[in-house]
């Protein structure tokens, strides 16, 4: 590490050719799969961090997927359902963990919810029932009021 002419912060560079290896937060992706009843879809997890926490179906996006691809994937891998992305409910940012996060609101489109290997149960909950004490990240927590202030209402129900 150190300094970069014309840069504000120390970078890992090659002393040799002079490369820049840039550390860049990872994109994380998910969703808030909401289903015709206005309840939320979500997961109560089965690996750290945030074991046994609650939490809106997401992971990683890959290289070659959109960010609504990678959501709709993480949310099949983690629930078994099938899930169109509507509309973005948020973009949160997390520097000391180095990611930042992408939530989709979804519209369930198939499949039944059966939790897959990173979760221990998929539950629905309306508004009133959302476990507040057990989610595991703030950012759950942050998309979770988010799509709740904005209204909660099933996707599709959206007024012009």
């Amino acid at each position: 590490m150190g300094p970069v002419p014309g840069d504000d912060r120390d970078r890992a560079r090659c002393p040799t050719c002079g490369h820049i290896a840039y550390l860049n937060p990872r994109l994380v992706v998910g969703t808030l799969p909401v289903d015709e009843a206005g309840r939320v879809h979500l997961i109560r997890r089965a690996i750290e961090p945030g074991y046994g926490g609650w939490s809106y179906p997401g992971g990683f996006l890959e290289i070659g997927e959109t960010a609504e691809e990678g959501a709709a994937r993480e949310t099949l891998e983690e629930t078994s359902l099938r899930v169109e992305p509507t509309g973005l409910v948020g973009f949160y940012s997390r520097p000391e963990a180095g990611v930042v996060v992408a939530i989709y609101l979804a519209r369930i489109v198939g499949g039944e919810p059966v939790p897959g290997a990173e979760a221990l149960e998929v539950r629905a909950f309306t508004p009133d029932e959302i476990p507040w004490p057990d989610i595991a990240f703030r950012t759950t927590e942050w998309a979770l009021r988010d799509w709740l202030a904005r209204g909660p209402r099933p996707v599709g129900a959206e007024t012009p």
